[in-house]
């Protein structure tokens, strides 16, 4: 079993965590990562580009010049693609780039996700993670007292207003709920910031 330390929102130890040695000591699955993220950037995309084709381009209904005898190249539009302020020949359209991702692969990024976090010493776990208040002072304050200087995820089980709108404002700072997380959120910060309970949900559904 992998232990990890337990603390408080004051930066000092309160117990000890056995997590399960297939989703915290593994190698992680690089290539399962790669396919996450991706995939959730993917999803992501708008995909509202577009350029207008040769009939959709204001003007040109006229011949610029008589088919021979000029000396010049043939034209039948000012418009064409060949031309300054024409169409754009090939060019993007609205598209869908959403793409599928099995379950199983999913779950399987996210094991390696939080695997390389707490190789890599970048998983905080705490006992509680609950604010009385709305401080963001207080909670700036918190992460400082554990180490977590850079950009950080904190995951929590249940909703909590105080925590949510505490975090909100600090740079580089988010909140989740354990079921929300993928991936690509672990990845994409520096350090992950997770209650015990929440951590305990995720290894269940990860099993």
């Amino acid at each position: 079993m992998a232990t990890i330390e337990v603390k408080n929102l004051e930066g000092a130890k309160v117990g000890e965590h056995e997590a399960p040695d297939e989703l915290f000591l593994q190698p992680p699955n690089h290539n399962a990562l790669w396919a996450a993220v991706r995939w959730h950037l993917a999803n992501r995309r708008r995909g509202t580009h577009s350029t207008k084709s040769r009939g959709e381009v204001r003007g040109g209904g006229k011949k610029p010049w008589r088919q021979k005898g000029t000396g010049r190249a043939r034209a039948g539009s000012i418009r064409s693609s060949l031309w300054r302020h024409g169409s754009i020949a090939h060019g993007p359209k609205p598209r869908d780039y959403s793409a599928g991702l099995p379950v199983k692969m999913q779950r399987g990024a996210l094991r390696s996700a939080l695997a390389a976090k707490f190789q890599d010493s970048k998983l905080a776990v705490v006992d509680q993670l609950s604010l009385p208040e709305v401080k963001t002072r207080v909670f700036s304050g918190a992460l400082r007292k554990l180490g977590l200087l850079k950009s950080v995820l904190v995951v929590s089980e249940a909703p909590d207003r105080n925590l949510h709108l505490s975090s909100r404002n600090i740079k580089g700072c988010d909140w989740m709920r354990h079921h929300e997380i993928g991936a690509y959120d672990v990845l994409s910060h520096d350090a992950l910031l997770i209650s015990e309970t929440a951590l305990r949900r995720l290894e269940e559904s990860l099993q």
